[in-house]
């Protein structure tokens, strides 16, 4: 019995750690690029490929972004909402997304 309210309070904290919520937002970015080039290709390009062409193409400005954000949300307190045309935001693909992303869907 203590070693499950251990495990459970690991997986609590693990999920509500900053870092784990970063790994976790990056790789629905990647997720999303992935789906979208394997797209444009006509097949399925796989993780890895997708993994290391987001990393080379978008992931500095992504990053840079995120940053930008956690700045501002402690400059104004924890229920900062995202700016409008901010990646994340209607409308707005932000800098991680692919020229596809940028159009507007049929």
């Amino acid at each position: 019995m203590a070693d499950d309210v251990k495990q459970l309070d690991g997986e609590h904290l693990l999920r509500n750690s900053s870092l784990y919520r970063e790994f976790q937002a990056e790789r629905e970015e990647i997720l999303k690029h992935k789906w979208i080039e394997s797209e444009k290709a006509g097949y399925d390009i796989g993780f890895e490929r997708a993994l290391t062409d987001w990393i080379l193409k978008h992931r500095s400005k992504w990053r840079a972004y995120r940053q930008s954000l956690a700045r501002a949300a402690q400059g104004q307190g924890a229920g900062a909402e995202s700016p409008a045309g901010a990646p994340g935001s209607q409308g707005s693909p932000g800098p991680g997304a692919s020229e596809s992303e940028a159009q507007p869907s049929p």
